[in-house]
């Protein structure tokens, strides 16, 4: 009586599985929530750096960080798995974006009025907290661009950490070795964050860094995480 009570228990917590549809989906609003997201603390960082850290700079801090980001993909990337020529991809992408956002909107024209008034009006302070904005979304839209053309570097840290983590798992269901439910369940739970922690991270960050700098240790931790998963996975199927 009790067993099928403890039974009835388990299958009430367990989660519903997902369809074909549902799974899909949630992928897409786990990715767009950590766009917006990352684009709204990049811009609250920005702002507050402009505030309180470097005040003499105002936009130009966020204007050098997307010149230098430029440079470094005009000399760095020039070949990709995903398409040919990234960098005349790139500005296919980013100059109708620059006319539709700041030219055809009036946005800038805009900010060409706000510079006629005195450097202690209030509305200097609104051209500068624009501009950046405006740096910043186009760093922004940079660094997605980055992240899609490293995407292979994921899946390939995901195909190696799935093969050493079955090779291993066989070797201890053949070898009688021991294995652990905690670390299991820890090192799935650990993929996904790992993997969105990562766009957070380098998506927000106020100053420019070289992408190999973030994306190859969070591969190298995303990949390990995926072969302890898989090494631990429970001994027979």
């Amino acid at each position: 009586m009790g067993d099928s009570k403890s039974n009835t228990r388990n299958r009430d917590n367990c989660e519903p599985k997902r369809g074909l549809i549902a799974t899909p989906l949630s992928w897409l609003g786990k990715i767009c929530t950590t766009l917006i997201g990352s684009l709204f603390f990049s811009l609250v960082v920005e702002w507050a750096g402009i505030a309180f850290l470097w005040p003499g700079q105002g936009a130009e801090h966020s204007h050098m960080m997307l010149n230098t980001e430029l440079g470094w993909f005009a000399q760095n990337v020039t070949r990709s798995l995903l398409m040919d020529n990234p960098l005349q991809q790139l500005n296919a992408f980013l100059h109708p974006l620059w006319q539709w956002l700041f030219l055809d909107t009036g946005f800038l024209r805009w900010l060409a009025q706000l510079r006629h008034k005195p450097s202690d009006h209030w509305l200097h302070l609104v051209e500068i907290y624009s501009l950046a904005t405006a740096y910043i979304i186009l760093t922004f839209v940079l660094r997605v661009f980055i992240l899609l053309l490293t995407s292979p570097l994921f899946v390939l840290a995901a195909m190696v950490g799935m093969t050493d983590g079955l090779v291993r798992r066989d070797i201890r269901r053949y070898g009688c070795g021991h294995e652990s439910g905690f670390v299991y369940h820890h090192a799935k739970r650990s993929v996904i964050p790992v993997f969105f922690l990562t766009w957070i991270i380098y998506l927000s960050l106020p100053f420019s860094v070289n992408p190999c700098v973030i994306l190859l240790p969070s591969a190298l931790i995303f990949g390990l995480s995926i072969t302890i998963m898989f090494g631990t996975f429970k001994k027979y199927i």
